[in-house]
């Protein structure tokens, strides 16, 4: 069925993943793995403590593990395996339509976030309100200060546009913490240069260069530039204004699209076309920042790894502006599972859905790629995320959904008792889950 799928006309436009021009590595034949949700009944679950020090291995890792990431350096990761989780929770999430947090639900989950362990929490966007501002502050000086027994701290970012009033907001905020960064972007695609900037080209090179100039001008030397709407930006374009960047101090280059517009070959071609074509790349770290208009935020998320990039942007839950980011939860279980065809993640990728995509499938098919994430916190983020902002969770949610692990179809349930593994990719306990109900079976509709 997989074969026949990928090799159909239908799909003959789209580049041969597995062709030597391919930034992806080789796949095995595909293992297409369907999960039907049950349709109705919730399940029963409580929430397992999340503590770092009573963490236990859950199941085969492709890395050490939460507590053995390798030391913070900004431009530079000593094990090119490892990815670090850039959470924009409380900056994108909470621009979600319908979200607000309050200054003490921000520090809150920002203590989650570390918890979990990300590597860099972006904590607003300093220069948007006064409140903004101090919690930002706030974050930077009791979270990014919190040294754990194993030296982990986050880094604590500020969003900035390319002007020094903003900047300067961003540093003022985060400067406090032990580990701070600025991170600017300036918007380089056509359609946005013409019409929302009324800028040339030139212009906007010259403002980011500058801008970034004006960042490490502060002391700060962890600075994060993004193109804003790189995925319809010209390549050409990209390349030079990434160049111009890296040269004036940027030690983070982060790639949104924007919009949602690409797909996921699409866009680890450009991840790969940036990598290959910028001048200085290989002093910086590569990001990526996907939007979830088409469904496919996980999917580029992953394409970008597969292809170079070290950083993944990414929220709980997966909100975000219009139909928001890629959700952390999905993208950390893929590096634990192995024989999994790309082009499945490619073209179907709402079957699995950063975080568990990397447990799940990091070890064989991304290259051994893993993050230091305590899966065992994923839910209790999760739940905190969703009470504050007041953004419920579709029940069949990957991952976090009320019904991600309830099982209604009688064969499943047959499956489910003789062997957990028929019908579960993960068990809940690794995202810090545990159900009354042993087999996670849910009675079947009566009539």
């Amino acid at each position: 069925m997989a074969s026949s799928l990928f090799t159909s006309p239908k799909f003959s436009h789209f580049p041969s993943l597995s062709s030597k021009s391919s930034p992806f590595p080789p796949f095995p034949p595909p293992a297409l793995y369907f999960r039907s949700p049950p349709s109705t009944s919730l399940l029963k679950t409580s929430v397992i403590s999340c503590s770092l020090n009573s963490y236990v291995s859950l199941g085969s890792r492709p890395g050490p593990g939460p507590g053995h990431r390798p030391d913070y350096i900004p431009n530079y990761i000593p094990d090119p395996n490892y990815v670090r989780i850039f959470d924009t929770t409380l900056r994108d999430g909470e621009q979600s339509p319908g979200a607000a947090l309050t200054s003490k639900e921000k520090l809150d989950v920002a203590r989650q976030l570390a918890k979990l362990g990300v590597d860099i929490i972006e904590a607003g966007f300093p220069a948007a309100s006064k409140d903004d501002f101090e919690a930002v502050k706030t974050i930077a000086k009791e979270v990014g200060n919190a040294v754990d027994k194993t030296g982990y701290v986050p880094v604590i970012c500020g969003l900035s546009r390319c002007n020094e009033n903003d900047i300067r907001s961003a540093w003022e905020a985060v400067k406090y913490a032990k580990r701070p960064r600025i991170h600017t972007f300036i918007a380089t695609s056509g359609i946005h240069m013409e019409y929302k900037l009324k800028k040339t080209k030139e212009e906007v090179l010259e403002i980011a260069r500058s801008m970034v100039r004006f960042a490490r001008s502060l002391g700060c030397d962890d600075v994060e530039f993004s193109p804003e709407d790189a995925g319809r930006s010209d390549k050409e374009f990209l390349y030079e204004i990434l160049g111009e960047v890296i040269k004036a101090g940027a030690t983070t280059l982060n790639i949104p699209d924007t919009v949602g517009i690409t797909l996921p070959n699409e866009f680890g071609q450009l991840i790969a076309d940036i990598k290959a074509n910028t001048p200085g790349i290989e002093d910086v770290i590569i990001s990526t920042h996907c939007q979830n208009d088409l469904g496919l935020a996980t999917a580029n998320s992953l394409a970008g790894a597969a292809a170079g990039a070290r950083q993944l942007e990414v929220t709980i839950n997966g909100i975000g502006e219009r139909a928001g980011n890629a959700s952390l939860e999905e993208a950390l279980l893929w590096s634990s599972w192995t024989q999994f065809f790309y082009e499945v993640v490619t073209f179907l990728s709402p079957i699995h859905p950063v975080v568990m995509a990397f447990k799940c499938k990091g070890k064989d098919i991304l290259g051994g790629l893993y993050t230091g994430i305590d899966t065992r916190c994923i839910v209790m983020a999760s739940k905190m995320v969703e009470e504050y902002t007041g953004l419920n969770l579709q029940p069949h949610k990957a991952i976090v959904g009320a019904n991600a692990f309830a099982h209604e179809s009688g064969i499943h349930q047959d499956g489910m008792l003789k062997h957990k593994s028929t019908y579960e990719i993960i068990s809940p306990e690794e995202i810090g889950l545990e159900r009354s109900n042993e087999a996670g079976i849910v009675l079947g509709k009566l009539r």
